[in-house]
């Protein structure tokens, strides 16, 4: 085999082991001596004479709020723009400087011009907002993840630019921080009548409300880590989302396109102003264009670049992204407009000015996505596993030297994973690893052959004190698992979480360890990060709510029943045929089949039975819904169902 394992097991403690001598433990909050020197030689590393990127977020900046604090309308606070303003001077000993510095640059919050008849809205939200002048108004893009931070951003515009109709809103592509705040700024009846175009990339509703909804309570328990939503913003806690600063809590909104892009070089004119766009699926989301403007010659490329290297697979799941497509359409990008570009824009961080910035930018960074996965499935068909191979992969210099290609939001380690992923899928072939104990029968096991928790503990606190702070975790992991009431070995998995957070240059990478940490010490409480809103919930094919159901199956309470419905909806013109049979939902399109009821309803009364819980006796009496045959049918289907959402978060950390 054409590498040395004994090698790889090498680098892997260099890596793991920052020190190798007798460490004081650290208390909470504080950096080990370990974790402060391994963060100098990080720093001595960096290109630290490259301080173009600090300019760059800086240019063009008019002004932002006199109150940073972003309100609900009762009071509450969906966002606070200056919570990140701790983000300057020294890197503290307790974030790494690479991240340091990156979050200061992210934290550049307020209204700025991109060029004459172009601004953006930067650092009220995790993602950006776009604001595009034309002949009598605007065209906005992306209008940010909540309505309160969407109406925040448009109110400085109104103050500084000019109180104008807004004529169309861009989405470019189907993630919730791009849509969500669209009603902060236009309304269903301006849309309904006209006066407002909403322009979207083909497939974007689909996409928009299924990407969270099969795996959503999954998906979303995973956020609360990946955001560091239970974390508070500091030198020592949450340090920024690396594509932004942080998440707001606020109302989350859709309104439905009324104009699909479906091809690219497409073309719209708008209010006097003509719109180029490039479809590019299956990129950074499933649904997702770029698009050009011919008259500022300013080119927008959506969130396929960024000012660091992005997820292929995000740690709080999704289905896995093509980095070769990534790079693929980057190269398209830069055949269509490279040059004819003086500016590029983009949906998370700043511009970038002049053409031969620009086309250097797009073709660096799209080297770092072609390098990732050119060089992840080389390794892999060299017979390297997952972890073998992101110990090993790094960019060379020559495009880690760019400050944009870091990973402060996507790493390479866990992005050439996932390309191992989407290539072979999660076994890596060693029989050993095919049918493992789970991770509370493998724990147990694992303290006994260590010579019980006594002895596992003192090797875990050695590790810790030795540096080996990946060590530490995992065996510290293992006690927990076979004892979640040894509260020695939690303590001790959340001082060597928290180190190897300081020391992380990733964003994600910090709020996992650090979140791991808190709920290492303290059992996980609800937090409240979903996009199921009213609007998506509204926007959702009965189709798609039929999937959901079936996954909310409960084998036991199905086991023995036996019932097929056809559900009707007149307002629709749709009907579907459900059965449950052996503890399995199965959906199809039509009645045709012999049933045990009919029910027949509105599409609306039938979210609110699934989604509000509203009987069907009492939507029956409401005259809502209307049932032949026979009449506990509804009541069958509905009684082998998990809840919507589980009444407390499912731990992680602990078993």
């Amino acid at each position: 085999m054409l590498k040395s394992r004994s090698a790889l097991a090498a680098i892997a403690i260099c890596l793991g082991i920052q020190a190798c001598a007798q460490q004081v433990t650290a208390p909470a909050g504080v950096a080990t001596p370990a974790t402060v020197s391994a963060n100098q030689a990080f720093s001595a590393g960096l290109p630290w004479s490259d301080e173009s990127e600090n300019a760059l977020a800086s240019q063009g900046f008019i002004a932002t709020l006199k109150d940073t604090k972003i309100l609900a309308a009762d009071g509450r606070v969906v966002f606070d723009a200056g919570a990140y303003d701790f983000a300057e001077g020294a890197a503290p000993d307790t974030m790494n400087p690479s991240l340091w510095r990156h979050l200061g640059l992210l934290n550049n919050h307020g209204l700025f011009e991109v060029t004459p008849g172009l601004w953006q809205v930067r650092g009220f939200d995790i993602s950006v907002m776009s604001i595009i002048a034309t002949e009598t108004g605007y065209i906005i893009v992306d209008p940010l993840t909540a309505t309160e931070t969407a109406a925040a951003a448009m109110s400085l515009v109104h103050e500084h630019i000019g109180d104008k109709p807004i004529v169309a809103v861009i989405y470019t592509h189907s993630h919730g921080d791009h849509f969500g705040g669209v009603k902060g700024i236009v309304s269903d009846a301006d849309v309904a009548a006209g006066k407002v175009q909403i322009i979207a990339p083909d497939g974007f509703m689909e996409h928009a409300v299924s990407e969270n909804l099969i795996a959503g309570p999954a998906m979303s328990r995973r956020a609360n880590y990946q955001f560091g939503t239970r974390l508070t913003p500091g030198p020592a806690g949450q340090g920024g989302a690396g594509i932004g600063t942080g998440l707001p809590n606020g109302s989350f909104s859709l309104i439905a396109p009324t104009v699909t892009i479906t091809e690219t070089g497409q073309k719209l004119v708008i209010d006097g102003i003509e719109i180029e766009f490039q479809i590019t699926p299956g990129t950074e989301a499933p649904s997702e264009m770029n698009f050009y403007l011919p008259h500022l010659k300013a080119l927008c490329l959506a969130e396929n670049a960024n000012p660091t290297m992005h997820n292929i697979l995000p740690p709080r799941g999704a289905l896995v992204r093509d980095s070769k497509a990534w790079a693929d359409y980057l190269t398209e990008s830069i055949h269509l407009y490279g040059a004819r570009t003086d500016v590029m824009f983009v949906s998370h961080g700043w511009p970038r000015w002049g053409q031969e910035n620009v086309a250097s930018f797009m073709a660096t960074h799209r080297d770092a996505y072609k390098y990732l996965h050119d060089q992840s499935v080389r390794l892999m068909n060299k017979g390297y596993t997952a972890e073998e191979i992101a110990e090993v992969i790094a960019l060379p210099d020559s495009l880690a030297s760019k400050w944009y290609n870091r990973g402060y939001y996507g790493t390479m380690a866990h992005n050439s994973k996932a390309v191992y992923q989407r290539y072979l899928g999660w076994y890596d072939a060693n029989p050993a690893n095919l049918n493992p104990w789970p991770p509370e029968q493998a724990a147990v096991r694992y303290v006994e052959a260590m010579g019980g928790a006594g002895k596992a503990l003192r090797t875990a606190q050695k590790a810790f004190n030795e540096a080996d702070y990946r060590w530490a975790a995992e065996v510290a992991s293992h006690l927990v698992f076979a004892d979640d009431t040894n509260t020695e070995a939690r303590e001790l998995l959340a001082k060597a979480f928290e180190q190897m957070g300081y020391q992380a240059e990733g964003s994600l990478w910090r709020n996992m360890y650090l979140t791991g940490a808190v709920e290492a010490r303290v059992d996980p409480s609800a937090s409240g990060m979903s996009t199921l809103s009213a609007d998506v919930v509204s926007a959702i094919s009965v189709e798609q709510v039929f999937d959901m159901l079936a996954v909310r199956v409960d084998p036991q309470l199905a086991d023995g029943k036996s019932v097929t419905i056809a559900f009707v909806f007149p307002d629709l013109g749709e009907s579907r045929l459900v059965s449950i049979r052996n503890s399995v939902l199965v959906h199809e399109p039509g009645t045709g089949q012999p049933a045990s009821a009919t029910l027949t309803m509105p599409k609306a009364a039938f979210l609110g039975m699934i989604f509000a819980g509203q009987k069907p006796a009492d939507l029956v009496m409401k005259g809502a819904l209307t049932i032949s045959g026979d009449p506990t049918a509804a009541a069958v289907l509905l009684g082998v169902l998990d809840p919507p959402a589980a009444p407390e978060p499912f731990p992680i950390v602990t078993p």
